[in-house]
């Protein structure tokens, strides 16, 4: 396959997850289920690099039945991937693991956040991102561990992993000070109580009080007690114009329950009165969604992952919903 590729054109490879390799039915099938789809990608990407290929890019593709549970609104892996590969030049290099850990820290972030303009669903996202990961790993012979010994794939693929999280993680510096509270708190207690003492000094630490987050319009406190709103608490005759305290935290937990209740012309509408910062709710929700899927939190998981693959239609109808300026008359 690798003799007769032609450089000029890239090949398409199509790998298709078995029904045990997507679905858990059960805590106790979760890990080994995991480790079954983890060999059959592994195998995949290793015999194409050795086969004299680079990978450079992945794309996520759904392909069952939409009335199947696990493809409404789930956040499990894409059913299936498409690998884009081209031949790897016959002199290419070998590179050391120090020099692969600089290039994707230099590379990879551009890539993910372009994927993240493009609305990639925040589920597709760990897998898309193997594309541009992959292919700084395959345009070398080989990478070589501090040992001298081959890196394995496994390896590349947890430290692509890894670059994931380091990136979106970074990206709270955008958020403002009650957002990045949340964030924190939302991580380590979801919509449950906690106490009043750790969230008064994780308050200091981020720069903001939990009386703020009070009257923010984000948090409940009483009792030596504290828990973050749910949506669904969140008061109906909110106004973001009127809003003196307006967090990203906020702003996107209403785009969620408005999209829920009034479809994307509804969020559309919401949208075009939040201004410049409209757009760091996306950004936020990719956030979420990595927090939800690490802690196994499916139904919150599939609100932040809903809001993204909504977010071209949105963004569209809230241009044509924005309201022309008013040119106000001298006299």
């Amino acid at each position: 396959m690798r003799k007769a590729a032609n450089p000029e054109y890239p090949l398409t490879v199509y790998y298709a997850f078995k029904q045990s390799e997507s679905e858990e039915d059960d805590d106790d099938d979760k890990n080994v289920n995991t480790v079954i789809a983890s060999t059959g990608w592994e195998t995949m990407l290793e015999g194409l690099i050795k086969a004299g290929f680079t990978i450079t890019g992945t794309l996520p593709m759904r392909t069952e039945l939409s009335n199947r549970t696990i493809a409404s609104g789930s956040n499990a892996l894409a059913s299936s991937i498409v690998l884009v590969c081209r031949p790897r030049p016959e002199n290419a290099p070998s590179t050391t693991r120090r020099q692969f850990l600089n290039e994707l820290k230099r590379e990879l972030p551009e890539a993910l956040k372009n994927l993240q303009q493009g609305n990639i669903a925040p589920v597709d996202l760990a897998q898309a991102s193997i594309g541009p990961g992959m292919a700084i790993f395959s345009r070398y012979t080989k990478v070589l561990d501090a040992d001298g010994s081959p890196m394995r794939i496994r390896t590349a693929l947890q430290l692509i992993n890894q670059m994931l999280d380091e990136f979106l993680t970074e990206q709270e510096g955008e958020f403002d000070a009650d957002t990045r509270w949340a964030l924190t708190w939302f991580e380590q207690n979801q919509f449950n109580e906690g106490l009043y003492g750790d969230a008064e000094t994780l308050s200091k630490a981020k720069n903001t009080s939990v009386q703020g987050l009070v009257n923010g319009g984000i948090l409940t406190a009483k009792s030596g007690k504290v828990r973050l709103l749910r949506r669904d608490e969140l008061p109906d005759n909110w106004n973001p114009a009127t809003d003196t305290r307006t967090s990203d935290w906020e702003t996107t937990q209403y785009l969620i329950r408005t999209l829920d209740q009034k479809g994307e012309t509804g969020a559309a509408t919401m949208l075009s009165q939040l201004g410049d910062r409209g757009e760091i709710a996306r950004d936020l929700a990719y956030r979420l969604y990595n927090i939800c899927d690490r802690k196994s939190w499916t139904q919150e998981a599939i609100a932040y992952n809903s809001l993204v693959i909504s977010w071209a239609e949105i963004s569209r109808l809230a241009v044509e919903t924005k309201p022309e300026p008013v040119q106000r008359e001298l006299f």
